[in-house]
C-alpha cells in the first residue's frame, strides 16, 4: 500500500468519524419561540393612547387621572397615555403611565385607577376587529369596557353595546418650538469697531462711539 492510498484510506475515515458527530446535532429540531400568530402579542409591552367616538357627544381619549378618576379627554394628555402589558394571550392590563394607576372596573361596571394591581378587577380580554379598532371586557366580570356619558365618573344604568377603541401609538404632541435665535446684525461699517470686536465697556472713550 502506497503513502498515497494509506492517506486517503485515513482521510475516509476522519470524515466519516465527523459526520457522526455532527450529523445527529443538525437533525435536532429547535422550536422557534413565539412562532405562533396567537402569541404575538405575548410579554409585549405598548405605550398606546384609547382613543373612542362610539356614541360620544365628543371624540376622547380614555384618561385616568391622579385621584383615581376615569374620564374622556378630547384631546391627549399625559394623563391619557396608557401602558397595555399583555397578561397571556388575548388578556392585557392597562397602566397610566403618569398617575401609576392601573385601569380596573368595579361589579357595576364603573372604572377607576387603581394603585394595585387587582387580577380580577384589572385584567381585560383584548378582542381585534378588522378595522382596526380593539374592544375590551373585564376578564372576570365579562362588562364591556366603555367611558362614562359625558365625562362624568359615574356609570350609566342603561345597559349599552361595547365601545369601540382605537390604540394610537403612543406619542405626545410636539412642544412648541423654542423661538429661533435673531440674526446677527450687519456690521456698521460707519463705527470704529465694525465687526464689534471691542465689546461694551464701561471704561470706554466716546470716541469710540458710532
Amino acid at each position: 500500500m502506497g503513502w498515497d492510498e494509506a492517506g486517503s484510506q485515513h482521510l475516509g475515515l476522519w470524515v466519516l468519524m465527523m459526520l457522526g458527530v455532527l450529523l445527529p446535532e443538525a437533525c435536532q429540531a429547535h422550536p422557534i419561540p413565539d412562532s405562533s400568530p396567537l402569541l404575538q402579542f405575548g410579554g409585549q409591552v405598548r405605550q398606546r393612547f384609547l382613543y373612542t367616538d362610539d356614541a360620544q357627544e365628543t371624540e376622547v381619549h380614555l384618561e385616568i387621572k391622579a385621584d383615581g378618576t376615569v374620564v374622556g379627554t378630547a384631546r391627549r394628555s399625559p394623563e391619557s397615555l396608557l401602558e397595555l402589558k399583555a397578561l397571556k394571550p388575548g388578556v392585557i392590563q392597562i397602566l397610566g403611565v403618569k398617575t401609576s394607576r392601573f385601569l380596573c372596573q368595579g361589579p357595576d361596571g364603573t372604572l377607576y385607577g387603581s394603585l394595585r394591581f387587582d387580577p380580577a378587577a384589572c385584567s381585560f380580554r383584548e378582542l381585534l376587529l378588522e378595522d382596526g379598532y380593539n374592544i375590551y371586557h373585564s376578564e372576570t366580570l365579562g362588562l364591556p369596557l366603555r367611558l362614562p356619558p359625558h365625562n362624568s365618573p359615574y356609570r350609566d344604568s342603561a345597559p349599552r353595546a361595547p365601545a369601540r377603541f382605537l390604540p394610537l401609538p403612543g406619542l405626545l404632541p410636539a412642544p412648541p418650538e423654542p423661538p429661533g435665535i435673531p440674526a446677527p446684525e450687519p456690521p456698521d461699517v460707519g463705527s470704529s469697531d465694525p465687526l464689534s470686536m471691542v465689546g461694551p465697556s464701561q471704561g470706554r472713550s466716546p470716541s469710540y462711539a458710532s
